[in-house]
């Protein structure tokens, strides 16, 4: 029986976001074959728990880019009760940076020309380790782009998007742009709009095709490892 995709999802009060969403799902379903489903952490329903209290036994692949409490407690303990394998996420992934650099370009072209330095904007996490996926980001967009690449947070760590870009343009910079390490709309990319002295700011991700691609191969392992498992306990 094919397993169910559940694509935990943080959730946003902003419209836009369940359409973003929708669009990544649509095309994961395609790549995939699997029935796919969203379950959101928080702001919009179906929450995470309703979704699998329906599709036991389903493969859930937490759509985060950060290591933060989401991904290391939150989504574990929700799907643990209804007997559900929980992928990584998509922290620090070369197809994360590869979305992010597409994204950027384009909004570079929007805007009449390459910048000349980038803040990689996140969420932010104060946990341990939950900043690391930004930081891959920027290490990853800095051996492609030929322009300083630095990171910033849109809460809960510093510095913050204003800031780094103020810092960028003290130090001679003048079109500083803003790759957002974010998938869906949000507060958090409304306030990047409004970041004074930006070139450009890019779109969030959710819905690149190598970050369906990413999810995809995320499910396909998860059931690799499910068939290595029942293998074992056949010989066993």
């Amino acid at each position: 029986m094919t397993r169910t995709l559940v694509l935990a999802v943080h959730g946003s009060a902003v419209p836009e976001a369940g359409a973003t969403t929708a669009r990544l799902a649509d095309s994961v379903r395609g790549l995939t074959g699997a029935p796919v489903a969203v379950g959101h952490l928080g702001h919009q329903t179906p929450s995470l728990p309703y979704v699998l209290a329906d599709r036991p036994g389903a493969v859930v692949v937490p759509l985060l880019l950060g290591d933060g409490y989401h991904r290391t407690v939150d989504v574990p303990a929700v799907a643990r009760p209804f007997d559900c394998a929980v992928t990584r996420g998509l922290s620090g992934e070369h197809a994360v940076a590869l979305a992010l650099y597409d994204r950027l370009r384009a909004a570079e072209l929007a805007a009449g020309g390459p910048a000349d330095a980038v803040v990689v904007a996140g969420a932010g996490s104060a946990r341990p380790g939950g900043n690391d996926g930004t930081l891959a980001a920027v290490r990853q967009l800095g051996l492609l782009l030929p322009v300083p690449v630095t990171a910033a947070y849109c809460s809960a760590s510093t510095p913050a998007p204003a800031e780094a870009v103020a810092l960028l343009h003290a130090r001679g910079f003048r079109r500083v742009a803003v790759a957002t390490h974010l998938l869906a709309p949000g507060r958090f990319t409304r306030a990047l709009a409004s970041v004074p002295g930006t070139w450009a700011v890019a779109a969030p991700i959710a819905d690149h095709a190598r970050v369906a691609r990413l999810v995809a191969a995320r499910y396909a392992g998860a059931g690799a490892d499910a068939r290595e498992a029942t293998r074992a306990r056949a010989t066993a």
